[in-house]
């Protein structure tokens, strides 16, 4: 690891944790590298983050693999998990055999990409034209070594809440939501300004998310495609955030904690009526819903729309430390993991969307009927969200400007303690103490 790699990683992990709320630990592996590659017995540790759909995988692999046994650890978000993970590297230990990398801090990762294996060397080259072209490119570095298997892409749909949406006089079938919806992200904010004057209640959940997706669909967000920085001076990111704080400032937004929503609760007693809704979102609302005590009747429901146009927020990868002692069984896992047919059980179990062409097929042929979010059939929606999808190129600090940066400002501007101005400002002024 060069010097200047070393420096990232340990500013990263520092900067990271200023946000992190608890860290899971995971305990790397021991033993001959080779193990698990026959019928010796093998340990393998695998790191995941925020709702990854792998319970059942993991029995299932366990059941045709009797010789594996599976130590799963799931960090509660991608941020706690970029913390953990990059902690990890600078120790130099403590790195699980499979860990999940999300794709906000990839390019984070790719400064130390020698820390994870080449997987060329387990074959992943014959499995290339499985994944939409982009995916496959994301996970390769500057030397074409390739150091994950591609999980789930995040194509983007708007959730919404019916009832919600029928309290305040306006549509609520899914058709007549995407009509009402379709077009530019001045127009949703119109939406929004008419719903919250006929109803005193926000349009959504907070600033932060908002300001997320926004951003993921300029052709060049934080960085520019060379690995610059491009935020001061970016019009069109600046005129965005304006759009976004005006409609802040008129009472749109509910200001909830990220991930917490008060427990849940706030997606049930109609504290907000609308959730930008990547893939692998579909199941943290269902999860929020069922722990602030709701369930299907609570009205959610997702909507093939979104304002701006075809967007991608996230996805993942699993990658397999260089520090693991079982590389070939942990690819072996790996590979699994991310074969089409289980990726399409990875989607029914999270709600996330696969990277694999054929799982993406497959969910749109067969339009199954998501029970909890109204019948709809999301991964239908989703695949026809995708369309046009394109991972924007995350520069190395990518997810720090995101969620130090950009975060704390829009909080501020949230909670009405600044306006607009002052919330770039502010905003401005963290990335010039924090990146630089």
């Amino acid at each position: 690891m060069n010097t200047r790699a070393r420096h990232r990683i340990l500013v990263t992990a520092a900067v990271a944790s200023v946000s992190a709320l608890a860290l899971a630990g995971c305990a790397g592996g021991t033993g001959d590298a080779t193990e698990g590659s026959g019928d010796e017995d093998v340990t393998l540790t695998v790191t995941t983050f925020g709702t990854f759909g792998y319970e059942d995988l993991y029995k299932e692999y366990e059941k045709e693999h009797p010789n594996v046994t599976i130590e799963a650890t799931n960090i509660d978000t991608g941020g706690n998990a970029r913390t953990d993970a990059f902690t990890k590297i600078a120790a130099g230990s403590g790195l699980s055999d499979i860990v999940a990398i999300e794709e906000g801090w990839l390019g984070a990762i790719m400064d130390v990409s020698d820390t994870f294996a080449d997987l060329r060397d387990y074959g992943i080259e014959d499995r290339k034209a499985d994944w939409v072209d982009w995916k496959y490119g994301q996970a390769t570095d500057a030397e074409g070594r390739v150091i994950g298997y591609g999980t789930d892409i995040g194509p983007s749909g708007i959730c919404y809440n019916g009832a919600a949406f029928e309290a305040a006089g306006l549509p609520s079938d899914r058709e007549s939501v995407a009509e009402l919806l379709n077009g530019d992200w001045e127009n949703y904010f119109k939406v929004g300004a008419d719903y919250t004057a006929k109803t005193g209640k926000a349009w959504y959940d907070h600033s932060g998310f908002v300001w997320n997706a926004m951003v993921n669909q300029l052709d060049e967000g934080y960085y520019t495609t060379d690995g610059e920085l491009n935020v001061e001076d970016n019009a069109e990111l600046k005129e965005r955030f304006e759009l976004l704080g005006a409609a802040t400032e008129g009472g749109q937004s509910a200001a909830q904690t990220a991930w917490d929503w008060n427990g849940g609760k706030s997606f049930v007693d109609g504290t907000f009526a609308t959730f930008v809704c990547p893939g692998w979102m579909l199941g943290v609302v269902q999860g929020q819903v069922e722990a602030g005590g709701g369930d299907a009747s609570t009205g959610w429901d997702f909507a093939d729309v979104f304002p701006g146009g075809a967007a991608n927020w996230g996805g993942a990868f699993l990658s397999i430390p260089e520090s693991s002692q079982h590389k070939k069984a942990a690819a072996e896992l790996a590979d699994w993991l991310t074969q089409p047919e289980q990726q399409v059980k990875q989607s029914a179990a999270a709600g996330n969307f696969p990277s694999t062409i054929k799982a993406q097929e497959t969910l749109a042929e067969e339009a199954t009927p998501n029970a909890f979010f109204n019948d709809a059939p999301t991964g239908a929606i989703l695949a026809e969200r995708a369309k046009g999808v394109v991972a924007q190129f995350k520069g190395a600090d990518d997810s720090v400007i995101q969620e130090n940066v950009f975060g704390p400002a829009l909080s501020s501007l949230d909670r009405g303690e600044t306006d607009t101005q002052g919330a770039w400002d502010q905003a401005v002024g963290l990335l010039n103490d924090l990146v630089g």
